[in-house]
């Protein structure tokens, strides 16, 4: 019997696949910063409001995007079955971003509708994008060593994207709007749609789909049902969900705790970096590091006991980072550099358990359902950003907020809570989801055998 090993993974087509998630990191911590304040600092809308609509554009998600992956499985093309959606979503990717922050001069109720539309419209072409995006990696190579090899890649520019938001992002937004804070926002979403457009052409162009489809995948219904069951899909789900939730409110919230709790004026601290562009490129950096050692220890420890360490690294640090002085500014740097690290493992470990999955569904049922399963990667960020988002909205609307003015000790005790106690508190589940996640080493290098044979007798 031949056991030729698969094929190695040459840095060109690495390159080219992670750069697709440069596109994906630049929009989500983008929005994850700055939607927030847009929309009710900036335009005076009510926080509560803002946080209902971000939870229910997640009841437009939980049906597209499963059915983003059962289409993309079944599609067949000269491309393939996922690379044609970063061609053509590529250009209504970048649109649809910008049209969020473009809000005409409109009433509050107005607005509101505005921000409704164009918010749901660019989460849908997100997920036409990325949910085959993410299934592209399932199908990249049959070896779960060089799949985990190309997350790390894409982890890698993941990050990338929150140093560029976080090095660049208040600059560009000072610098293009010229004193109007709303319209630089915007046009820093343009520069990201422009960049993002040839990223994803970049990830077209160089990548190649190595697992072949199987001629019959059953009902899309079947697909369903086969996943919901599965326990270690659902468990990985969870991790991520709650792991994004507590960054995405840090991230919501951070220009809030830094205006109204330390009082920052805007002075930059380093260069021309202010205290909120310290700390996003802090957590940035320290997600490159934390992918770095996570590719590294997961040849040698099992995944899911790194992603409860990870979990818990990073509640240790938000915690400690919460105690500090508020002048305290690289104490504080440092500490979130912490944060960054816990966050890089958990998304790299999380992605490259996700596609373990998709192999273990194929052995375990001989369906392949690859994006079907990815899209709860996708799932799982979008969600977790749309509940990190959504917490300092309803949190600060219950303690009394008010935009633009002095705030009472139950206000600044809200923000607190959004930037720094509830994302803590929120990463225990998802450590303890792990418990449940029993796809070891050893399991995972009996189903690549076992599939490989069966591959080479089908083929």
């Amino acid at each position: 019997m031949d056991h030729t090993p698969p094929e190695r993974i040459k840095l060109k087509e690495k390159l080219g696949y992670g750069v697709g998630d440069l596109a994906s990191g630049l929009y989500l911590n983008f929005f994850g910063f700055f939607l927030f304040y847009f929309l009710v600092d900036l335009n005076g809308l009510a926080p509560a409001a803002i946080s209902l609509m971000l939870l229910l554009t997640k009841l437009v998600d939980a049906v597209t995007d499963p059915m983003m992956g059962a289409i993309s499985d079944r599609t067949r093309s000269r491309w393939g079955r996922y690379r044609p959606y970063m061609l053509f979503g590529a250009v209504p990717f970048g649109f649809f971003g910008v049209m969020v922050f473009a809000a005409p001069d409109l009433s509050q109720t107005g607005l509101l509708i505005w921000a409704y539309v164009t918010y749901t419209l660019a989460m849908l072409v997100y997920t036409i994008v990325n949910v085959p995006y993410g299934g592209l990696l399932g199908v990249i190579s049959p070896s779960a060593d060089q799949r985990g090899s190309v997350t790390a890649y894409r982890m890698f520019f993941s990050a990338l994207s929150g140093i560029l938001i976080g090095v660049l992002g208040t600059t560009l937004v000072r610098e293009l709007g010229g004193g109007n804070e709303a319209r630089g926002i915007m046009w820093t979403m343009a520069c990201i749609a422009g960049l993002s457009f040839f990223c994803l052409l970049a990830t077209f162009f160089t990548t190649k789909e190595r697992i072949e489809p199987t001629q019959e995948n059953g009902s899309i219904l079947g697909d369903f049902k086969e996943l919901v069951v599965t326990g270690p899909w659902i468990a990985v789900a969870i991790a991520a969900i709650l792991g994004v939730t507590a960054i995405a409110a840090r991230q919501a919230s951070a220009l809030f705790f830094f205006e109204y709790v330390a009082g920052d004026d805007g002075t930059p601290v380093l260069a021309f970096m202010d205290r909120p562009a310290l700390f996003l490129t802090a957590l940035a950096l320290g997600q490159i590091s934390g992918v770095i050692l996570a590719s590294f220890l997961q040849r040698r420890f099992e995944k899911s006991h790194l992603v409860i360490f990870a979990g818990a690294l990073k509640a240790s640090a938000i915690m400690l980072f919460y105690a500090m002085p508020l002048d305290a500014v690289w104490p504080q740097t440092f500490v979130q550099y912490g944060v960054g690290i816990g966050f890089g493992m958990l998304m790299v470990l999380a992605y490259a358990m996700f596609t373990d999955i998709a192999e273990y569904v194929d052995w375990r049922s001989r369906k392949q359902m690859t994006a079907l399963v990815v899209a709860a990667s996708i799932f799982a960020v979008k969600t977790g950003v749309a509940f990190g988002l959504a917490l300092p909205g309803l949190v600060m609307s219950m303690t009394g907020f008010e935009a633009g003015q002095e705030q009472s000790e139950a206000a600044v005790m809200g923000i607190n809570l959004a930037f720094a106690i509830i994302p803590a508190m929120a990463l225990v589940p998802g450590g303890i989801a792990m418990f449940f996640y029993h796809l070891d080493r050893r399991t995972i290098a009996k189903i690549e055998t076992e599939l490989a044979q069966r591959r080479q007798m089908s083929g």
